[in-house]
């Protein structure tokens, strides 16, 4: 009986021994979290939730072959990304240079009006800001960018980015510690604060 509790690894090992409706719950689990990865890449919300159908589909079909060296989290996310990636270059669309797009909704969010009181000044500012912000995480080092990513814009906790990447949790916040810097760093040059 496949019940919303069981652990991931549970769940992976009875898809593959042809449990459909354990990969139901693997969906459930983490639909929400996929589609906001996508969108990240692929704006239009509608065509988001096809991407993120699209990944699943081949990460159910790619299932039989994953071995557990990774979290499925991480497995699915790494689906995920490649799928809005090849789903932008089929439109003709060109993806994002880095896996990281650091258009994060709760800070960013796309869909805000300018407001009265934001001046020019104050619009061009911020979005010289959140440029800086993009670029500094694309130009980390991949280890410091997946451990800032998982923390800041997936939300997952010390422990948990530590399994993902399989590495001491001590390790995951020196390489946060050290991506927080990197973008700190490159934000008071931009201030001129350096």
């Amino acid at each position: 009986m496949t019940t919303p509790t069981d652990s991931d690894r549970d769940l992976v090992a009875r898809v593959q021994a042809g449990d459909k409706q354990a990969f139901d719950v693997l969906v459930l689990r983490y639909q929400q979290r996929l589609v906001k990865l996508i969108t990240r890449y692929v704006r239009d919300p509608q065509e988001a939730l096809d991407v993120a159908q699209e990944a699943f589909i081949r990460a159910y079909r790619a299932i039989p072959n994953f071995r557990g060296e990774s979290s499925f989290y991480t497995w699915l996310y790494r689906i995920g990304v490649n799928t809005a990636k090849n789903h932008l270059v089929a439109q003709g669309r060109r993806p994002p240079d880095s896996d990281v797009d650091a258009e994060d909704a709760e800070r960013f969010d796309i869909n805000t009006v300018l407001r009265d009181q934001d001046t020019p000044e104050a619009v061009f500012h911020r979005d010289e800001v959140e440029r800086t912000v993009i670029e500094a995480i694309e130009a980390l080092p991949e280890e410091l960018r997946t451990a800032v990513t998982l923390r800041e814009l997936e939300g997952l906790s010390y422990q948990e980015i530590a399994q993902a990447m399989e590495c001491p949790v001590g390790t995951v916040r020196s390489r946060i510690f050290r991506a927080r810097e990197a973008i700190d760093k490159r934000l008071r040059q931009l201030t001129g604060e350096a």
